[in-house]
């Protein structure tokens, strides 16, 4: 397959890599489908979306949605949506949770994080805090299926071969999500989603997605 060249700016340096080339029609599929499936999510679970602000704003102190500044495509920066989960200051809190880290790598992973809520712990297990990620997509921050938005200080830790993970655009699901999630290493994580970046096709999101709903309904979530 025919490859790109990229230059992308990473903690104030320049890195030059390759990637898969796509055609203007597969990325304006790829687009298409991606407008269209946020609009058809935001339309069927806007009666749901309402019930989990309410549920959110009734059970703790805080907002109802979480914003956080994650590296989209080409590390350009972005507000990621969430459904808060977490008490009003987790951020602040999670130093002091550093070292009961359970994933290697520069990503923070705990089971039982105890910064999280008890309808935060139900929103987490069904993936339901994603949801306002549908407008994300609709706005071009992120696609359907695609690697999941790295924070950015976890960006400037990545050794150089993981370094072209940003060369697609984000996702609100990807191999990694539907392939043990949480259970796997981050390596083998930066692995599929590199695999996923260069053998992209309309079929395997397909794919990706079908299993995407399969583990949600199952309570997969993290």
């Amino acid at each position: 397959m025919s490859a790109a060249v990229r230059v992308s700016n990473v903690a104030g340096r320049c890195l030059t890599y390759s990637c898969a080339q796509r055609t203007l029609c597969e990325r304006a599929l790829k687009r298409g489908m991606d407008i269209a499936g946020a609009l058809f999510g935001l339309t069927l679970f806007a009666a749901p979306m309402l019930v989990i602000a309410l549920l959110i704003k009734l059970t703790s102190r805080g907002p109802v949605l979480f914003k956080q500044e994650r590296s989209g495509r080409h590390n350009r920066r972005f507000k990621m949506l969430k459904f808060r989960t977490m008490v009003k200051n987790a951020e602040a809190l999670r130093a002091q949770l550093v070292g009961q880290n359970e994933q290697a790598g520069p990503v923070f992973k705990m089971k039982r994080d105890p910064r999280i809520t008890s309808v935060g712990r139900f929103l987490r297990r069904y993936s339901l805090d994603e949801l306002p990620q549908l407008l994300n997509v609709l706005w071009g921050h992120m696609s359907v299926v695609g690697p999941r938005p790295p924070i950015p200080s976890e960006v400037v830790q990545y050794d150089w071969w993981q370094r072209r993970r940003p060369s697609a655009r984000p996702g609100l699901t990807c191999i990694s999500q539907v392939s043990g999630r949480n259970s796997i290493g981050f390596e083998h994580w930066m692995e599929m989603d590199l695999a996923y970046i260069d053998g992209w096709n309309l079929a395997l999101d397909m794919k990706i997605m079908a299993k995407t709903v399969k583990e949600v309904i199952s309570g997969g979530g993290s």
